[in-house]
């Protein structure tokens, strides 16, 4: 009976539980090429056979760097930890200063890269890595090894028995990754995350998580370099769930249609972007059809767990579930039953109204540093609130401090930063982690996230500000895509909006108006502002009056993770955005 302690235990315990045909799944020039449970053990059993042939060593590190999730990341992982190595996954679009930073600062001698454009970035800086010794690709690539190469020298069994001595060599407690986590400002953190760290907050989530044991199907599209899709897909082989890996974030609309998933991890700025193009169709329609789609989101948007709307709301909510909402859902597959989020705050409005939908989204809060997850909402039991995080996991406690951060404590606490022992006291202080963020736990035990320590500000009259409250507030509007808050130091809160330049060009068709053809003339004309100006003064009104933002400006740009202005989970790089529009900020504050 496998007794799960490190993180390769858990296709065995697959093995001995579920043992399914299609554990893990990718696409292949178009199509789906399943792996079962047991060829992904073999051919895991087979790398570390060829890892050990070519010399690793306990405690050696090997990079993976892959543009989607693939069976091949997970086949690397296995088979690269049962040797007492560890893996270190990278993010595949950061630049390549930052890449010869991470391979270095791990020194990492093996790297494994998806395809050819990762190669690239990879062979620009390989003068400089000197511990790499290979790079491997998992796609066909001429001048490249590839590592189909490591089953072949992994075929010949006869070295097992040295891979079961290494396996039973590795240590709960030892260290199993470290992932650099892209922070909003200088140089990425090595995050330590021991085998424990991570396999605790597998099993302490588990309970929170309604499958139905081995009859699941998950998509799978966040980046596996993340802790959170890469803890949920622990999670999967831990319940014989069936994983398919969706081929980029443009097909996974396609891919959803094509696998009807019953589960699937996704970020608020997806679900957003989900709901507008819902919206948008909504928006075509015409007559009685038309009035219905808005009854139905109108309803979905008052919309609170167990019937606490009373019988009325739920006799209403049955016909819009029957007349609308069951079109939602054939969109997303037809089978999707349940949603985690986690990375960014979610609009409560979204949850209610995909929950209405039901197409529940679970909300869950963590970082890197604690493997990841703190707490997680959970329909069953009265487990949900919307606008909480939901309550804190099993065998983990948070404590909230005199300045409200939330700082935990538990098997899932991070080792430490790697290679620096001052960022790691002071960040671990008496065994709690402290999240920088400041939260609440309200008489029912939901932990509620109202900011993050460090963006927090206060204005010249000594009033404080929560950015992200007023930011989540604002792009409920569908003129703006995206908003950053300013005013630190300053008289007044004020804002840079970059506007949803597709809806305002859909508002243009609609009032048979002209904005201009580029997005410099769109920010500029006198219409589009004086809208925008509206839907702030509309969202204004939820808060008191220090709080409102007093004066905006339009950017041009569109803010993505390759001009820099976001993180790789769409957090905004704040420090960054105000460099691009300093001219804007004066401006602003003349």
């Amino acid at each position: 009976m496998t007794n799960i302690t490190r993180l390769f235990d858990f296709p065995y315990f697959q093995l001995e539980h579920y043992s399914i045909p299609d554990a893990l799944v990718t696409k292949y020039n178009g199509v789906w090429v399943k792996t079962s449970t047991e060829e992904y053990i073999a051919k895991a059993n087979a790398v570390s056979r060829a890892l050990l042939r070519m010399g690793i060593q306990k405690d050696d590190k090997i990079a993976l760097i892959s543009t989607n999730n693939r069976t091949e990341w997970n086949i690397m992982d296995i088979g690269a930890l049962q040797t007492g190595a560890q893996t270190i996954p990278i993010y595949p679009t950061i630049a390549e200063a930052d890449y010869e930073y991470i391979l270095n600062h791990s020194e990492s001698i093996y790297c494994f890269v998806s395809d050819a454009e990762v190669l690239q970035k990879v062979n620009l800086i390989k003068q400089n890595l000197p511990n790499l010794k290979e790079v491997f690709s998992f796609d066909e690539i001429e001048g490249c090894k590839n590592w189909k190469e490591l089953l072949v020298l992994g075929e010949d069994q006869s070295n097992q028995d040295e891979v079961e001595n290494r396996k039973s060599n590795v240590k709960t407690e030892d260290l199993a990754t470290i992932i650099y986590t892209s922070g909003t400002t200088g140089k990425p953190k090595g995050v330590m995350l021991s085998h424990k760290n991570i396999v605790s907050n597998v099993l302490d989530s588990a309970a929170r998580i309604p499958f139905e044991k081995g009859k699941s199907r998950a998509m799978s599209f966040l980046p596996i370099c993340h802790i959170f899709e890469r803890m949920i897909l622990y999670l999967y082989q831990y319940y014989g769930v069936a994983v398919y890996f969706g081929e980029s974030i443009d097909k996974i609309s396609d891919n959803i249609n094509e696998v009807k998933p019953t589960v699937m991890s996704a970020v608020p700025r997806l679900l957003e972007k989900v709901y507008d193009k819902i919206y948008a169709k909504g928006l075509n329609l015409s007559g009685i059809k038309r009035k219905m789609f808005f009854w139905a989101v109108d309803l979905g948007l008052k919309y609170e767990p167990y019937g606490a709307n009373g019988l009325w709301y739920e006799f209403q909510l049955k016909i819009a579930r029957i007349l609308i909402f069951s079109k939602w859902r054939s969109g997303l597959g037809g089978n999707l039953d349940l949603m985690v989020s986690g990375s960014a705050a979610l609009q409560p409005r979204l949850a209610r109204v995909f929950a209405a939908a039901q197409i529940p989204v679970m909300e869950g809060y963590g970082l890197t540093e604690t493997s990841p997850v703190i707490s997680v909402n959970d329909t069953r039991n009265h487990g949900f609130k919307v606008g909480t995080v939901g309550k804190v996991i099993n065998n983990v406690e948070i404590k909230i401090a005199i300045d409200g951060e939330i700082l935990c404590k538990g098997p899932n606490v991070m080792i430490g930063y790697y290679k620096d022992e001052a960022l790691t006291k002071e960040a671990i202080i008496d065994g709690y982690f402290h999240t920088g963020d400041i939260g609440e736990i309200d008489s029912e035990g939901f932990l509620k996230i109202t900011d993050r320590k460090k963006e927090m500000f206060k204005t010249s009259g000594g009033k404080y500000i929560s950015p992200q409250l007023l930011e989540n507030a604002m792009k409920q509007s569908r003129f703006i895509e995206q908003i950053m808050v300013i005013g630190d130091g300053q008289k007044m809160p004020a804002a840079f909006i970059q506007p949803n330049f597709e809806f305002v060009r859909e508002w243009e068709k609609i009032h048979g108006i002209t904005v201009g053809k580029t997005n410099e003339e769109v920010i500029a004309n006198p219409k589009v502002i004086e809208r925008i100006q509206e839907e702030v003064n509309i969202l204004n009104e939820k808060f008191g009056n220090w709080e409102k933002i007093k004066r905006f400006e339009l950017t041009p740009d569109v803010w993505s993770i390759d001009s820099g202005h976001l993180t790789p989970t769409l957090k905004l790089k704040r420090k960054i955005v105000m460099e691009k529009y300093i001219n804007l900020f004066h401006k602003i504050y003349n």
